[in-house]
């Protein structure tokens, strides 16, 4: 069975123990069902890890003893995810399937053809549930790196402000499209080495207008194909992910 995991803030990198907050403990002790002596993988979201030994298995403020520390280092490359909010619950699954994948940071943007508006109060639970999502996954598949979940942002203006990427990448349904390998095997000839920071930018169902694919282009954002099919959102949101992660992970 793997080691329980459980995310907490600290304050000090050498603590000899850590006192889990109630939701931490709760769904630590009371939802995994783990017990005293069990080992627990106690991490923050920034790469600290403290391998512990449960030592109090309180549902409300479970106390962990520390064995020792490690430090994990990030992926030696940096995905941001540009995702046009979707319909319904599928924002959940792709903030989850992102943070399996590795995704550094995850952009929600309200689209042209973004058929869910948030206001200021329902955009903070949203941000909130989505974190929530991120720490499930990250738990669940043992990632100490918590992406970074932005507000909520008009995707023009997001699409205009993006500076500091390697290479800007923008999921296209259009004729004229790239494959992937090719624009990554350009970038490497004319660099010498593959790109470290990317952004890629997935449309709402319908995807992006022509108008918003124009302004890409003006960007600088390199029209990629995922394919002869028309993929759902989220579909695309994995695949893209993947695939991009794949070739940054093995850049021979």
């Amino acid at each position: 069975m793997p080691d329980f995991r459980a995310f907490c803030t600290l304050t000090e990198r050498e603590p000899a123990q850590i006192r889990l907050d109630g939701d931490e403990s709760h769904h630590l002790v009371a939802v995994n069902r783990a017990r005293k002596g069990d080992t627990v993988v106690a991490f923050d979201g920034r790469g600290g890890e403290w391998i512990c030994e449960l030592a109090e298995e309180s549902k409300n403020a479970a106390l962990l003893k520390v064995r020792f520390t490690q430090k994990i280092k990030p992926l030696a490359y940096e995905i941001t995810l540009g995702q046009a909010l979707p319909k319904g619950p599928c924002m959940d699954a792709i903030v989850r399937k992102a943070t399996e994948i590795g995704a550094a940071r995850i952009a929600p943007l309200e689209s042209e053809r973004t058929q869910v508006r948030l206001d200021d109060d329902r955009q903070d639970k949203k941000i909130e549930k989505w974190q929530t999502a991120a720490l499930e996954a990250a738990k669940q598949c043992g990632n100490a790196w918590l992406p970074e979940i932005l507000p909520v942002q008009n995707a023009n203006a997001f699409i205009e402000g993006s500076r500091g990427y390697d290479l800007k990448l923008i999921a296209s349904l259009q004729p004229g499209a790239k494959s992937l390998k090719s624009v990554l095997s350009g970038y490497k000839t004319a660099n010498n080495r593959a790109p470290k920071k990317v952004l890629w930018l997935i449309g709402p169902e319908g995807d992006f207008t022509p108008a918003e694919m124009s302004a890409a282009k003006s960007a600088g954002f390199e029209p990629i194909t995922l394919g002869p099919l028309v993929l759902r959102c989220e579909t695309a949101a994995v695949y893209a992910l993947s695939v991009l992660s794949y070739e940054l992970g093995n850049p021979s």
